[in-house]
């Protein structure tokens, strides 16, 4: 067995984990703790990685060769390294000769290593001479970039994760910590514990499980940050909690804000914010009067078409009383990706150049182009990402590479983005998974590495670099991301007739050491960091040469990354969502993450056990809305923005407001699919999005979209589960896609048993796919989804009623004296799906119920009862395992917690359960307090 040490792949926490292989297998992974960023935590999604990367996942999901199509609408055939890097270079060659070099493009990824970043930047810029690069960190982190530039002068969070230890008032906006960035909101929970003092404030338009730590959750409506902000710096100014020495020492332009924040009253501020003036105070007063105030943001703030007016009023906030520059004190972006940040330092991005250079800087141009040894770079800003999508669909790009990233998934107006795809001439999709949407569309497809098998660095939300190791070979024909462009790169060098100078890498260490030199005297230095150094510990830039240790805290000298030193406030005003909610489209869609799940789910969604928290696609709506329009929990609706429109079931939520709807963003067209009216197929939540964006930043506005909710009117269901072969079960599902378009709505997803510990349960893994029609589809449709799901041998009961369009099929598999369900089909009336779910997720002796499955509308039997969602997935806890334990407990809810966890272990490892275990707590305890009193 061998151990490694590495660096996760998913959230901008940036955790330390230890890799632990045999041979070629990865077969377990832990929390590294040595790593600053965990200490040898992780959440759910860290802890099952070694699963992810098992040989079955790996055979049944990724991309191990170069694959070919000879024209589109065919299946790609495999060709070899050279013939797939040949055609590329043939093509992009000829584009750039034709068209010129704008009419190509590259669309890059925040999971990317900084290796690979660079690379693919310097080809770009250096090579072909456009700046048309850009990633989906434009999706994610932009406005983030933009806020701090336009206020500090710099893109560099000025605090760190240590700062949660010496905040008095902690201030989250727009993130749901808990389940975007679990680990640290462990720490957050640790840094209360120790402080019980600390006040927390939450300023999210919905109660995630985030607020459950809040002493004040600010219900704001969609999109008024700015007015909330703007309206806390109204009062901190009357009530005198500004820090005028420091604003007159170390900031300019604070007399235009305030005459701007002069009206923002707060009378208007509770009217437009749908708060209330005493909450609005309180929020305030704790900012402004704590001893040390540290900000936490993400995608609420930046995912807006004022995202960069956002990030800077707030950072204003931190500036008019000085909160910033010390211990606990600062506006602290949390980046989404694992390298977002790494991205942003190598100038990955369609306005910036190395090192956080400005693309619109001549002396930064000329300095680049010194470095890189070319006789310029291009001073015309490149197409950002809904840019550079709307320019294929309009025929501008028609080349195309796509790395690392699923924009058939993940950008917003889906519509448009298909038809960008359809239309290029010719797109390069180079991905280590050959399971995602964007594959369908690729002309060519170049197998990379992933995680465990790369070797590199990134960056996470502190400015904390980390190493990245391989722990197996690159299996099949894989190979990293850099060396993929480079390879490609050198040919292109000899089509354009252009010296063979520029990629001279033998190694990621040697690409590092480039990257590092184009650091040298800006503001994210990092000459001192070499590998070596990072062999020891992950270490914070800036690093100089000479230095032993990184810089924690940035700032603290009062003097800021611009011309004059001085931080600028931001003179930023109010404006409503680009999109404003009307008659027609009543409801303020909002996306988000799940707790369990991870961007496309091309990882994630290999493991059932990772959907028992969240089974499948819901719009989650207020229970008062739902009551108005006459829904049920379960109901199918159609959601419709100007867009498009998709069908799935609804679901009463306390988390949202009156008038509010959301939709987790992992549902793209693998999991969730349909067809319209007019037969044209529709794919996931962003067939719903919007694609205005931040004028600054050109940051999409992925937290609203006006939307109506409708009841959908498709009598006829289906619903089919079966248990699989954990080698066949992710092909199966491929297979079942396929067939998802046959129905106005249909989802495919796996779910399974067990925990991701050992011990924690027998583990299985299956496939649901449930789908609704206005009538029954034919009988071909409904037996090749039978065959698929082993639902067609003798050992299947089945009964069919095709004049009312019914069908039954039940698998029974005898074990000794009980026969347990191992799959079942109910179409036509799907109402007995909750418990005959639950004989097969528990694996209940079935055999005395065979007249009962096949039975349409037949009633649970006595002692089956709907186990309820999964709220451990350490340990495989089930909700009504949960609240069997707390009908039972007593004591106070400390006592109880405590008894629960140490009956069920829930809640005793990652921790990502506990907040809606303490609110599980609360709720039960709540009725006996009823009775008592």
């Amino acid at each position: 067995m061998n151990e490694t040490r590495s660096t996760c792949p998913y959230c901008g926490v940036g955790c330390g984990v230890i890799i632990e292989s045999d041979g070629a297998q990865i077969t377990g992974v832990r929390g590294d703790p040595e790593h600053p960023a965990n200490f040898g935590r992780l959440c759910t999604k860290g802890s099952t990685l070694h699963l992810t990367a098992s040989a079955a996942v790996t055979r049944q999901t990724r991309l191990l060769q170069p694959m070919r199509r000879a024209e589109r609408g065919v299946a790609p055939e495999a060709v070899g390294w050279d013939t797939a890097l040949d055609t590329a270079a043939d093509k992009f060659a000829q584009v750039v000769r034709e068209h010129g070099p704008n009419a190509v493009g590259f669309y890059v990824s925040g999971q990317l290593l900084t290796e690979d970043y660079y690379v693919f930047n310097k080809l770009a810029k250096g090579l072909i001479g456009t700046n048309n690069i850009d990633t989906n960190s434009r999706l994610c982190m932009s406005s983030a970039v933009a806020g701090y530039k336009k206020t500090l002068g710099a893109d560099a969070p000025p605090a760190c994760y240590d700062d949660l230890k010496h905040a008095e008032c902690l201030f989250i906006a727009g993130s749901n910590t808990a389940w975007a960035h679990p680990i640290l909101f462990r720490r957050i929970e640790d840094a209360k514990a120790a402080n019980p003092a600390m006040k927390i404030v939450v300023a999210d338009p919905r109660r995630t499980d985030t607020c459950e730590i809040a002493d004040l959750h600010l219900a704001i409506q969609p999109g008024t940050d700015v007015m909330l902000f703007n309206g806390m710096l109204h009062l901190i100014l009357w009530e005198g909690w500004t820090d005028a020495r420091y604003i007159a020492a170390h900031t300019s332009g604070f007399e235009a804000l305030k005459a701007t924040v002069r009206d923002c009253t707060p009378d208007r501020v509770a009217q437009v914010c749908g708060i209330s003036k005493d909450d609005l105070l309180q929020a305030a007063r704790l900012f402004a009067t704590s001893a040390a105030t540290l900000s936490l943001y993400c995608q609420g703030l930046n995912q807006s078409s004022s995202g960069t007016a956002k990030n800077a009023a707030l950072i204003n906030l931190h500036l008019a009383t000085a909160q910033i520059g010390r211990p606990g004190a600062g506006p602290f972006s949390l980046t989404g990706q694992p390298n977002a940040m790494g991205g942003r330092e190598v100038g990955g991005l369609a306005n910036l150049l190395s090192a956080h250079r400005d693309l619109a800087n001549p002396q930064h141009r000329a300095e680049v182009a010194a470095l890189w040894g070319v006789p310029s770079v291009p001073e015309k800003p490149g197409k950002t990402a809904v840019e550079m999508f709307q320019a294929a669909a309009d025929g501008e790009i028609r080349a195309l590479w796509i790395a690392c990233t699923n924009p058939a998934q993940s950008m917003p107006d889906q519509a448009t983005v298909r038809r960008a795809l359809e239309r290029c001439e010719f797109v390069v999709v180079q991905e280590a998974f050959s399971t995602t949407a964007t594959c369908d569309f690729a002309d060519l497809l170049l197998p990379a590495t992933t995680w465990g098998e790369k070797n590199g660095t990134v960056t996470n939300s502190e400015r904390c670099v980390s190493r990245v190791r391989p722990a197996v070979a690159a299996p099949g024909e894989t190979r990293d991301d850099w060396a993929i462009a480079m390879d490609f790169a050198r040919r292109l060098e000899t089509r354009l007739a252009r010296a063979n100078t520029l990629f001279p890498y033998a190694s990621a260490e040697a690409v590092w050491n480039e990257h590092r030199e184009s650091t040298r005297g800006r503001d994210l230095d990092i000459t001192g960091m070499s590998y070596a150094m990072l062999e020891a510990a992950p270490q914070q830039w800036p690093l100089r040469e000479g230095e032993t240790t990184g810089r924690a805290r940035l700032y603290e000298d009062g003097v800021f990354a611009t011309p004059d030193g001085r931080a600028r406030f931001a003179d930023v005003a109010y404006k409503p969502v680009a999109e404003a909610r009307e008659a027609r489209f009543p409801f303020s869609l909002n996306t988000g993450r799940l707790r369990d799940q991870w961007h496309g789910m091309s990882r994630t969604g290999t493991l059932g056990r990772l959907f028992g928290h969240a089974a499948e696609p819901t719009v989650q709506m207020h229970a008062q809305d739902m009551a108005r329009r006459q829904l049920k929990e379960g109901d199918l609706v159609h959601v419709t923005s100007r867009r498009g429109s998709i069908v799935l079931p609804v679901a009463a939520s306390a988390e949202v407001g009156m008038s509010q709807a959301f939709i987790a963003m992992h549902w793209g067209g693998e999991y969730l699919s349909g067809r319209s009216s007019t037969g044209e197929p529709l794919a996931g939540v962003n067939a719903l999005t919007t694609p205005a964006f931040c004028p600054d930043s050109k940051q999409p506005e992925l937290k609203h979209a006006a939307v109506k909710i409708l009841k959908a009117e498709l009598p006829w269901s289906l619903l089919a589960v079966a248990w699989l072969p954990r080698d066949a079960s992710l092909d199966i599902r491929e297979a079942l896609r396929a067939l998802m378009p046959s129905f106005p709505f249909a989802s495919c997803v796996p779910f399974g048993t067990g925990g991701a510990l050992e011990g924690s349960g027998p583990e299985r893994t299956g496939i649901l796919f449930r789908a609704a029609a206005y009538d029954a589809p034919s009988n071909d449709v409904l037996a090749r989804i039978e065959g698929l799901l082993g639902l067609g041998g003798a050992d299947t009961l089945r009964y069919a009623d095709a004049k009312h369009g019914q069908r039954r099929a039940a698998r029974l598999v005898r074990d000794g004296q009980d026969a347990h369900l191992e799959g079942f089909l109910l179409a036509g009336d799907t109402r007995a799906e909750a418990w005959i779910k639950t004989l097969l997720q528990d694996q209940l002796p079935a055999q005395a119920y065979g007249r009962q499955l096949l039975k349409p509308g037949a009633a649970a039997p006595a002692g089956v009862a709907a186990r309820g969602k999964v709220i451990c997935s350490c340990f495989g806890v089930t909700q009504t395992a949960i609240g069997e334990h707390l009908a039972a407990a007593s004591g106070s809810e400390g006592d109880r917690l405590a008894t629960l966890q140490g009956a069920l272990k829930c809640g005793t490892n990652c921790g990502s359960c506990l907040p809606e275990l303490k609110r599980m707590v609360r709720a039960s305890a709540a009725p006996a307090l009823a009775e008592q009193s």
